[in-house]
């Protein structure tokens, strides 16, 4: 029988006896069909061989050149059959390594990072002898409060966008609107149920920046902080942050703030009267011994410069608070 140029001839076997241990039709054809089966066209070549690079210094078989096969009652010794060898010059299959070539390792997957633990955040250490920290390459957490209006969210999120090291920023109210249903609105009044939503969401803020810095990643929040209300004052955000949190206010004039309430919508924007409440209280924090920050003739930039300069003296003295 006369085989496909390029392909392994089976080996002679005895009558009665199947074909030789260690050869199958199927091992050099994969598609071919089963023995006795009438072929409906050259199976395709195999690796290795039919189409395959040959080494250096042989020559391909020219078509026809395979000999027919012995006779059946022949007695030859059968021959032997190396094993397919790779294809040359690299292209080796996806899933054939080289003999003897090391196993490739399998690629990471994800899931395996392990995550410092966030612990209380601890104060920055001050530079050495008289030179100003530099706050742009410095891992901090810090707590911006103000009254609503006075642009605690805008220069929040300026300020973390153009530092040098890595910077989240968290706002108290955008984590306790994440309650979508059965939100307790302080503005429907200051009740047990809004008290209780503002501590969780206190406390889950607390809990990412102390994830974050553990981490490496600065930290800066933003909470309208009451001087007169010590039960959701200060201490709850040291308690929960630790004390290494650096306070700053931002506290522009009540005509500004009303300004820019007015620019607001939803359950955001304020009455007038209760913004003017508001910034009332928030005056308490003069004399405090807090940075206070006034903005009302500052832009954005400008304020976050400002801020960047308080935080620098606060790193070299910090707040007793």
């Amino acid at each position: 029988m006369q085989h496909a140029v390029g392909s392994p001839l089976p080996p002679p076997h005895q009558p009665g006896h199947g074909p030789a241990t260690g050869w199958s039709p199927a091992a050099h054809h994969p598609s071919g069909p089963p023995p006795g089966a009438a072929p409906g066209g050259p199976p395709p070549p195999a690796p290795g061989f039919a189409g395959a690079p040959h080494p250096p210094g042989t020559a391909p078989h020219p078509q026809g050149a395979h000999p027919q096969g012995p006779a059946p009652h022949a007695h030859a010794p059968a021959p032997q059959h190396p094993a397919p060898a790779a294809p040359q010059h690299g292209a080796v299959s996806q899933h054939t390594h080289a003999p003897g070539a090391p196993v490739p390792p399998t690629p990471d997957t994800t899931g395996h990072i392990q995550l410092p633990p966030g612990g209380p955040v601890a104060m920055p250490s001050p530079p050495p002898g008289t030179a100003r920290a530099d706050t742009g390459a410095t891992t901090l957490a810090v707590l911006l409060i103000g009254p609503a209006g006075a642009g605690k969210t805008s220069v929040a999120k300026y300020w973390a966008e153009h530092r040098r090291v890595p910077t989240a920023h968290i706002s108290l109210d955008d984590v306790r609107e994440w309650v979508r249903s059965g939100f307790a609105d302080p503005q429907s009044g200051w009740n047990d149920h809004s008290e209780a939503q503002y501590r969780l969401a206190r406390r889950t803020c607390g809990f990412a920046a102390r994830n974050f810095l553990a981490n490496g990643i600065s930290c800066i929040l933003d909470d309208a902080v009451f001087p007169d209300r010590p039960v959701v004052g200060l201490g709850g955000w040291k308690r929960h942050v630790g004390p290494g949190l650096l306070p700053v206010v931002l506290l522009p004039g009540l005509e500004i703030v009303l300004e820019r309430n007015a620019e607001r919508s939803g359950n955001r924007r304020l009455t007038d009267e209760e913004v003017a409440r508001i910034h009332g209280r928030m005056a308490g924090w003069y004399g405090s011994g807090l940075p206070i920050i006034d903005n009302s003739q500052l832009d954005v930039p400008a304020t976050a410069q400002v801020l960047d300069d308080v935080l620098a003296r606060s790193i070299a003295s910090p707040p007793q608070w």
